[in-house]
């Protein structure tokens, strides 16, 4: 015969221990769907207005700058020629040279890599390509850091640089002293004064402990692998990320904050020596259409100001890049967390607005 069990009626759990506590994000829903019913009750647009006002910002650079526009197709044409010149021993190649500067300041010299392709390419391309050679060097964190923020202080677009010539000798301005100065100097000059001060954990590599970069893949599997590759990175990274910091604009845009907002960048480009329209293109739109613009009116500005804007646009520049397809890139392709390669690529950026201060403004009497 079997026992029947009855549970200590001490023992059962009282109703307030079973009532769960509030907590913080239950309060902010709370508040959310308070503040919601408010509006449908007293001003049923206010939601579809402020809807719309996001849709009105994000489907312009979605669907006429990535999806149709040439942005999207000089993405995967990037990630081709990256991994092209890759299989061409390109990759090697700018290993021996940069090993000898960087063993002067005792750094990794991948962390040259991504800004040299960079420079040839696109930046989300040169992150995805870059991010696997710098693990496969056994590059720190903190030189993956330092590799980031040397990265946006070069153009992200071929057609910027040469736009950008063009506007520079309308200027007469002497293109090779800029050029040297703005878009070369940085590559050993961050790295230098980043391990010092910021970044200190790295260390010097020799070239026979350096593995080969150069992959085996035959040419015609490499090719279909690099299409596939650059449209995954379109489709699947760069255009979510350029989504999420576009709605957040368009949210400020409905609030009626985002104008003034605009209205001060162009105040302190100004103050940095950077032409005021220019410099706003650069840092929330394109610097390769800022450059365009820039071209066209070159003759008629302060030669200061054509300089200032010129290397401003030569960056990692615009702001959704730095705080959305940068992160996600190095996040997905090196040792990095989002937080860690955003702060990196900031504190780039930072450094880049300050160079186009100081040369603007200290040595455009030695440059004109």
């Amino acid at each position: 015969m079997t026992q029947k069990i009855t549970p200590d009626a001490d023992n059962l759990p009282t109703s307030k221990e079973n009532k769960r506590k509030w907590e913080k994000v239950e309060y902010v829903g709370m508040t959310l769907l308070s503040l919601c019913m408010l509006f449908l009750l007293i001003s049923p647009t206010s939601l579809s207005g402020l809807f719309n006002s996001i849709l009105d910002s994000v489907r312009p650079v979605v669907v006429d700058v990535f999806l149709t526009g040439v942005v999207g197709t000089a993405i995967i044409a990037s990630v081709i020629i990256g991994r092209l010149l890759e299989r061409l021993g390109f990759t090697d190649a700018l290993v021996r040279i940069f090993v000898p500067a960087m063993k002067v300041i005792r750094v990794n010299p991948a962390v040259i890599i991504p800004s040299i392709y960079n420079i040839f390419g696109d930046i989300n391309a040169a992150g995805r390509i870059s991010g696997p050679i710098l693990k496969k060097a056994h590059a720190t964190k903190d030189e993956q850091k330092i590799a980031v923020a040397t990265m946006v202080q070069s153009q992200q677009s071929f057609s910027t640089f040469m736009l950008g010539l063009m506007a520079l000798t309308f200027a007469d301005v002497n293109v090779f002293a800029v050029i040297l100065i703005a878009v070369f100097s940085p590559l050993f000059v961050s790295p230098l004064i980043l391990s010092k001060l910021v970044f200190r954990n790295v260390k010097t590599v020799e070239i026979s402990t350096l593995p080969r970069f150069t992959p085996r893949t035959e040419f015609m599997p490499m090719l279909f692998s690099a299409a596939r590759e650059g449209v995954e990175l379109l489709l699947l990274i760069l255009i979510p990320a350029v989504a999420l910091v576009f709605a957040v604009i368009g949210i400020l845009e409905y609030i009626g904050i985002w104008q003034p907002m605009e209205a001060m960048l162009g105040q302190a480009m100004l103050l940095l020596n950077i032409h005021p329209e220019t410099g706003v293109l650069s840092v929330l739109v394109s610097p390769t259409l800022a450059m365009g613009t820039l071209q066209g009116i070159a003759a008629d500005l302060d030669p200061s100001l054509v300089i200032g804007s010129f290397v401003l646009a030569s960056s990692g520049l615009p702001l959704s890049a730095v705080f959305g397809q940068i992160p996600v890139v190095w996040a997905e392709c090196s040792d990095l967390s989002e937080r860690e390669a955003m702060g990196a690529a900031v504190l780039g950026i930072c450094m880049r607005l300050l160079s186009a201060f100081l040369i603007a403004f200290f040595l455009t009497p030695i440059l004109v």
